[in-house]
């Protein structure tokens, strides 16, 4: 069988925990085939995001439309931007997919770094209202408005906890007219969770393009994040990646 055709947009980490590296590895580790359209390159490691270079919008569509038109696609993940017109851009591309789409709503790196100014958060209501799924961390949550806001967009999105306090780490999947699914698991206390993110997002959108519910989409994806948090090498001063490759 063909593996399940999965379009990142996302940006570039140099460091390779996060961004496009981590959703090219969590795509193919998980059995499908990797598409990119790089929105912004990032000079990137694991203490600090030390410069950000968004790519031309024209450029960023015509990756899209390269993939497209020529190897299709099954799923699609959105994350990075890197700007306002770089979300129209896609949101226009989108707009006629009948695929899964996963939107992580990426404001700040796990350094803590600002990649999202205010007027890209706000074209993020687009892609929302577009996407199967929004994945805000506590965060990105609190900044949409929090789940009174989000419950009136009518949409579904996976609040995730990881960002929390507290020895469990609580994920909540709202979906409109279905009741609340809450997964809990201990918390892995480690400092390497770098890409956690975009890991979890590349994941359901993989396992999506593989024909999984919705539900069953995030269980897994939990489980691959978890492992792979288990796994993490070990790299650098900060935060460091996690052990994509030892996930089985």
């Amino acid at each position: 069988m063909r593996p399940p055709r999965v379009l990142s947009i996302a940006g570039s980490d140099s460091g390779g925990g996060a961004g496009i590296q981590a959703d090219i590895k969590t795509i193919t580790m998980l059995g499908g085939y990797a598409m990119t359209a790089i929105c912004a390159l990032t000079a990137q490691d694991t203490t600090r995001v030390h410069a950000v270079l968004p790519v031309d919008p024209a450029m960023v569509a015509a990756q899209i439309d390269a993939c497209l038109n020529d190897l299709g696609v099954d799923a699609v993940k959105i994350g990075m931007l890197g700007s306002p017109q770089i979300a129209t851009v896609v949101a226009d591309r989108l707009e006629c997919l009948s695929v899964p789409i996963v939107f992580d709503p990426v404001m700040i790196s796990t350094s803590g770094a600002a990649l999202a100014d205010a007027a890209t958060i706000a074209a993020f209501e687009r892609l929302m209202a577009l996407a199967t799924l929004t994945t805000p961390n506590v965060p990105e949550l609190a900044a949409l408005g929090g789940d009174a806001a989000m419950q009136g967009r009518g949409i579904a999105y996976i609040a995730k906890g990881g960002d929390a306090d507290g020895p469990e780490v609580i994920d909540r999947l709202v979906i409109p007219g279905q009741s609340e699914r809450v997964w809990t698991a201990p918390r892995i206390e480690t400092r390497h969770t770098h890409g956690t993110g975009c890991t979890m997002s590349s994941a359901i959108a993989t396992l999506l393009a593989s024909g999984a519910s919705l539900e069953e989409a995030v269980e897994d994806a939990r489980e691959f994040v978890r492992a792979a948090l288990l796994a993490a090498p070990g790299f650098g001063a900060g935060h460091g990646p996690l052990g994509h490759q030892a996930v089985r």
